[in-house]
């Protein structure tokens, strides 16, 4: 659930340190879905995937940057067993639009 990051959010609004946190929250969320699709490979908690994608394309259009190395394992892990899976390949779609244009770090 993400209702501790909503309200951690919550307090940081109008804050410096909020777009700080929402990096922190992208990252993890990046993370927290790669060992997903690693160890759950049959599509088995797809609820929660779900919750995660949604989540991470929130902080996406926040952030709009992410650590190179956690994309690359996000993209390779998603591709290789979600591929099949509407919901990641949308998310992923959107993903792609908003670092890949001109000013991104990507």
């Amino acid at each position: 659930s993400w209702t501790v990051a909503d309200a951690v959010s919550r307090v940081l609004e109008n804050s410096e340190e909020l777009h700080c946190w929402r990096r922190r929250l992208l990252s993890a969320c990046m993370k927290g879905l790669i060992v997903m699709y690693s160890s759950s490979k049959d599509e088995s908690k797809q609820e929660v995937e779900r919750s995660m994608l949604l989540r991470l394309e929130e902080l996406l259009r926040f952030v709009e940057e992410v650590d190179p190395d956690d994309w690359y394992s996000l993209v390779k892990t998603g591709l290789k067993y979600r591929y099949r899976d509407e919901a990641f390949l949308k998310v992923l779609n959107i993903a792609i639009q908003l670092l890949y244009k001109k000013e991104s770090s990507l």
